[in-house]
C-alpha cells in the first residue's frame, strides 16, 4: 500500500545559506499576509471570493512593478504560501458548515512564523539535500530517506533550521502484531493506563520547566523593545519554549510506537479536548499532555503497522461503570481514584476499571455489535 512520510532533519547552513532561508520564509510569509488582505478586501468591497490560481497570476503580475525582490527567492515559496492560505479559509467554511468553533486566518509575524514549502527538484545526498535556487546544504546527521519525495518544508525554530521532507512511498500490507488487544484511558495522574494493568507516567516537560520560563518571560518584558538585549531574551525563550516541545514529542513518539507495534487492537476513548481545557483547574495540565497529538499520532501509526485503533463513544462511562458486573454509579468525582462497586462489591482502581471497560466495548465493537456492547443500544451502560 501507499503512504506518505515524513523525514526531518536539522540543517546546517553557513550564513550566506541563512540569508536565503530568511529571505525565503519572508517572501513566504509575505504572500501569505498580502493574499490574506487581498480576500478580505475583496470580500468587504465587491462580497466576492477567489482562489489560489488567481492570487498567485495576480502576484505574478506585480512581481516585476512592485515586487522585484520576489525574484530572489524560488518561485514555489509564494506559491505554495498562497496554497497554505488557501487550505486555511476551506478548514475555516468547512468549520462554520459542520457548526464547530473555528478561527478565522490570522496573519503570520516575522520571528514566529518563519517557514517555507518547496517542491521541484528536491535531491537527498550523503549527508546534505539539495533545494531549489538554495543548492546543496549540509545536514547535522546522515540522512535515510525511502520513496518518491514529494515536497521540502523548511522552518526555523529559534536559532535552529530543520527541513521536512514529504514523501509518499510503496510498502507491503503490514502483518498484524501479535499481541493482545487493549484499552487506553488517559488521564493526568498517569498519563497512560492500559487494561492489563500497565501505567505510564509522561514527562510533564512545562510543569518541570514551568518556573524556569516565567522568569524568562518577566526578564523579557523588561526589555526594552527594538533593543539588542530582547533580541537576545526572545531567543533564550524560543530556545526553552523549543526544548518543551522536543520532550513532548519524543515521548509521544516512542509511546506510539510501541503499541502500534505491539497491540493488535487499541481502543481509546474519543476524548473532547477543547472542551477540557475549559476547567480551569486542569486546564494547563491536560495542554501538558498532548492528548490530541496523541491520537493523531497513533492513527498514522496503526495503519503503518497493521495494529487496529477503536474509538469509544464520547460519552461512554468507562470510569463510572463495573467492568465486572456492568453496574453505572451514579456519580464519581475526580477525587476518588479507587471505588467499591455496590452490587458486585468488586474494588476498582479507577483508570484500570476504565481501560477494561474501554476494550470490552472495542472488541464488542469490532465484533459487530452495538459500540457499547449492548444489544438494546447501550442505555445499561450508560453509553
Amino acid at each position: 500500500m501507499k503512504i506518505h512520510r515524513a523525514y526531518r532533519y536539522e540543517l546546517a547552513p553557513n550564513r550566506m545559506q541563512r540569508v536565503m532561508l530568511a529571505k525565503h520564509a519572508g517572501v513566504a510569509r509575505f504572500a501569505y499576509n498580502w493574499g490574506l488582505a487581498r480576500r478580505i478586501a475583496l470580500h468587504e468591497e465587491a462580497g466576492q471570493s477567489t482562489n489560489a490560481i488567481e492570487q498567485h497570476r495576480e502576484l505574478n503580475r506585480l512581481k516585476k512593478t512592485d515586487f522585484p525582490w520576489m525574484y530572489e527567492v524560488s518561485k514555489c515559496a509564494p506559491q505554495e504560501a498562497l496554497r497554505d492560505l488557501d487550505r486555511a479559509f476551506q478548514h475555516f467554511f468547512r468549520g462554520l458548515n459542520e457548526g464547530r468553533k473555528v478561527g478565522f486566518p490570522r496573519f503570520k509575524k516575522k520571528g514566529r512564523d518563519d517557514s517555507f514549502r518547496l517542491t521541484g527538484s528536491i535531491r537527498v545526498l550523503d549527508n546534505a539535500v539539495q533545494l531549489p535556487r538554495l543548492g546543496r546544504i549540509r545536514l547535522k546527521e546522515k540522512p535515510y530517506v525511502e520513496g518518491r519525495i514529494l515536497s521540502a518544508t523548511v522552518k526555523r525554530e529559534a536559532d535552529r533550521w530543520y527541513v521536512s521532507l514529504a514523501t509518499e512511498t510503496e510498502i507491503p500490507d503490514p502483518v498484524p502484531p501479535s499481541g493482545e488487544p487493549v484499552g487506553v484511558d488517559l488521564g493526568v495522574s498517569w498519563f497512560l493506563t492500559l487494561s492489563d494493568g500497565t501505567k505510564i507516567k509522561a514527562p510533564k516537560p512545562l510543569r518541570r520547566y514551568l518556573r524556569r520560563l516565567e522568569r524568562l518571560s518577566k526578564r523579557h518584558s523588561r526589555k526594552k523593545p527594538g533593543s539588542r538585549n530582547r533580541r537576545k531574551s526572545a531567543l533564550a525563550l524560543a530556545r526553552l519554549h523549543r526544548k518543551i516541545r522536543n520532550i513532548r514529542q519524543d515521548f509521544l513518539h516512542k509511546v506510539t510506537t510501541e503499541l502500534a507495534k505491539t497491540k493488535r487492537a487499541i481502543v481509546m476513548e474519543d476524548l473532547h479536548v477543547r472542551g477540557m481545557v475549559q476547567n480551569r483547574a486542569l486546564a494547563r495540565a491536560i495542554s501538558d499532555m498532548g492528548f490530541g497529538e496523541f491520537r493523531r499520532m497513533l492513527t498514522y501509526k496503526c495503519a503503518w503497522y497493521g495494529s487496529e485503533l477503536i474509538i469509544a463513544p464520547r460519552f461512554y462511562a468507562s470510569s463510572k461503570t463495573c467492568s465486572a458486573c456492568g453496574y453505572v454509579i451514579s456519580e464519581l468525582p475526580l477525587s476518588v481514584r479507587e471505588w467499591t462497586c455496590p452490587a458486585c462489591s468488586t474494588r476498582h482502581d479507577r483508570d484500570i476499571n476504565a481501560a477494561k471497560n474501554l476494550l470490552r466495548i472495542g472488541t464488542a465493537s469490532s465484533a459487530g455489535s452495538d459500540a457499547c456492547g449492548d444489544p438494546s443500544g447501550g442505555a445499561a451502560l450508560g453509553c
